[in-house]
């Protein structure tokens, strides 16, 4: 039986990525900022609840029964961990009804696939450090940086397609071709979960490598099904919406007409 391709990107990453290393670009800042964090916005209501997780691309909330809890006392410092993603409170009957969860449970909101994540802290030994992990391998976005702790979340999702932005974010373009990137991305939210890969990460290298790229042909474009292990790959002079539109679509498109046609029999397949 083959190993699928993402199967194979997520076994390279987390043979070569570290668990210090998991929180990515994040990991630092969030230490160095955590002492001036502001601390979880509370949710006395359901409508209160619901702007907050709609004003997000990832909004996490911790429901529990008291707010001076040992259990919320370990929600607070991961908020201080990871600024960067906004975190609610709520101690309302109301408000733990409404989203289906016991007390002590902390979930994540996010908007890429309109997907929740529940950890449960009343059954496991749930602290800071094991929240933070639950936090930044579900944390996907519009836009997801690929790490050894993302590639986690990326495998779990429900996404059937994947694209990779292949490319050096030291770049003086780097930021005007994130920033169509990310425009891409909103025309295909829900169907395709975007992904970027940053050469610069020592996690990243041999992923890119797999794809047979080199860095002089970089900027490039990498999709892939990993349920079918289809893929292809477009070296880009310039990243632009309608090259990613147009590639994604292509792509698309020959699936489709892939599935259409009759299935052939494999070779030496008859005794």
């Amino acid at each position: 039986m083959r190993t699928s391709i993402f199967l194979c990107l997520l076994i390279i990453l987390l043979t070569r990525g570290s668990p210090a290393a998991c929180a990515g670009d994040n990991s630092s800042a969030s230490h160095s900022r955590a002492s001036t964090a502001e601390k979880p916005v509370l949710l006395d209501n359901v409508a209160d609840a619901e702007a907050f997780i709609s004003g997000a691309e990832v909004a996490v909330i911790g429901f529990f029964q008291e707010s001076e809890s040992p259990e919320a006392s370990q929600f607070h410092l991961t908020a201080g961990r990871i600024p960067e993603v906004p975190f609610g409170l709520s101690t309302s009957p109301e408000v733990l009804s409404h989203y289906g969860v016991e007390a002590n449970t902390v979930t994540l909101f996010r908007m890429v696939d309109n997907q929740r994540k529940d950890l449960d802290m009343n059954n496991n030994d749930i602290d800071a450090e094991k929240m933070t992990r639950f936090i930044r391998i579900n944390e996907l976005r519009l836009v997801t940086e690929y790490t050894p702790m993302t590639a986690i979340g990326v495998m779990q999702s429900s996404f059937q397609l994947h694209l990779l932005l292949v490319t050096d974010k030291t770049s003086p373009k780097y930021p005007e071709q994130i920033r169509r990137y990310r425009e891409a991305a909103e025309l295909f939210k829900g169907k395709i979960l975007f992904i970027l890969v940053d050469i610069n990460l020592k996690s990243n290298e041999r992923t890119v490598s797999f794809f047979k790229l080199k860095k002089s042909q970089l900027p490039a474009l990498a999709i892939f099904n990993p349920p079918d292990e289809e893929q292809d790959v477009l070296t880009l002079d310039e990243v632009s919406v309608e090259r990613v539109q147009d590639f994604c679509n292509g792509f698309i498109e020959r699936m489709e007409k892939g599935e259409d046609e009759p299935e052939e029999k494999a070779p030496h397949e008859e005794l």
